[in-house]
C-alpha cells in the first residue's frame, strides 16, 4: 500500500471499528503498519434477525483478535456459518484455519490452497446465507486470486486490498498483473451504476462513503503513474529502482520496495501494449 493520502468519502482520521452499515460490523485487527494501515479489517456480515454470521477475512493469526471475531460474532445465539477470503495475504488469511477450528465454519477463497471444509469460490457466485446475499466480484490485479463481495442491500462493496480506506495499493507482481487490476477498477466502478454501490468497505482504513467518487481517483492515480514511469522510461530511467526513485520521489523512501513491485507491474503493462 502507498501514499496513505486521504479519500473521497472518508471521514478525517478515522479507524473502523464496530457497526458499520445495517448488515456489516468491522472488527479491526491488532496489525499496524506502513503496509496495513490501521490494521486490517475484518468484517462480520448477517441479515438483520439472522442467527447466522459471515466473517470475511479473520486477518492475522493472532489468538486475541481471533477469539473476539469469533466472540462477537457467536453473541445471542448467533453462529459462524462461512468464513470468507478476498485474497491469500498473510494479513488476511493467517488466522482462518485457526478461525475455523474456533468456530467449526468452513473457509471459502479463490485459491483452493486456502479454503478448509468448502469450495473455491467462483466468479459470479450468489452466495445466500441465513437470508443475507452476497456476490462474488472478480477482483484480480492486486493479486491473482483478489475478490470483492457485493451486499447489494447495503449500497456495500467488501473491496479487500483492491480498494483501500485510505491512499492507494500496490500490484504486487508478479502475481499481481496491471492489465487485470484496471479491469477490476472498472468493474467496481461499473458497481456504482449498476448495483447501486455507494459504499466501500475497505481491507484496511476507513469506510469509504463516495464509491464513485473514489473510484475514478483510483483510476486517474493509475493514468498519471502509467504516464510518468513511461515519460521515466523515455528519459532513460531503465531499471525498476531508478524508475521508483524518479517517479516516487514524493513517497516515503521505506515504501519504495512496495512501489517498485508496482512499477515492475507498469513496466510490464507498457512493455505487453508496445507502449516502451
Amino acid at each position: 500500500m502507498t501514499e496513505a493520502a486521504a479519500l473521497p468519502g472518508a471521514p478525517d482520521g478515522a479507524v473502523t471499528d464496530g457497526p458499520v452499515t445495517e448488515r456489516a460490523t468491522c472488527l479491526l485487527a491488532p496489525n499496524p503498519s506502513m503496509m496495513t494501515l490501521d490494521g486490517t479489517n475484518t468484517w462480520l456480515l448477517a441479515e438483520p434477525g439472522s442467527d447466522q454470521v459471515v466473517v470475511v477475512d479473520p486477518g492475522p493469526l493472532d489468538e486475541t483478535h481471533l477469539a473476539r471475531v469469533a466472540e462477537t460474532a457467536t453473541a445471542g445465539g448467533r453462529r459462524v456459518a462461512l468464513t470468507l477470503l478476498t485474497h491469500g495475504h498473510a494479513d488476511h488469511s493467517g488466522g482462518a484455519a485457526r478461525f475455523a477450528e474456533l468456530t467449526g465454519s468452513p473457509v471459502r477463497a479463490r485459491d483452493a490452497e486456502f479454503c478448509r471444509g468448502g469450495e473455491p469460490l467462483a466468479y459470479g457466485e450468489l452466495l445466500l446465507v441465513g437470508g443475507l446475499r452476497l456476490r462474488v466480484v472478480p477482483a484480480a490485479g492486486h493479486t491473482a486470486d483478489s475478490l470483492a463481495f457485493l451486499l447489494a442491500a447495503d449500497g456495500a462493496v467488501l473491496s479487500g486490498d483492491s480498494v483501500l480506506g485510505r491512499g492507494t495499493t500496490m500490484v504486487d507482481h508478479p502475481d499481481g498483473n496491471l492489465g487485470d487490476y484496471l479491469d477490476t477498477l472498472r468493474r467496481l466502478r461499473a458497481l456504482t451504476v449498476d448495483d447501486g454501490v455507494r459504499t466501500v468497505l475497505p481491507g484496511h482504513g476507513p469506510v469509504l462513503r463516495d464509491a464513485a467518487g473514489v473510484v475514478d481517483y483510483y483510476l486517474v492515480h493509475r493514468a498519471k503513474r502509467l504516464a510518468q514511469v513511461e515519460t521515466a522510461v523515455e528519459a532513460g530511467h531503465r531499471t525498476p529502482a531508478d524508475v521508483v526513485a524518479h517517479v516516487y520521489a514524493d513517497v516515503d523512501r521505506s515504501l519504495w520496495p512496495v512501489a517498485e513491485l508496482s512499477v515492475r507491474a507498469q513496466l510490464d503493462y507498457l512493455t505487453e501494449h508496445g507502449l516502451i
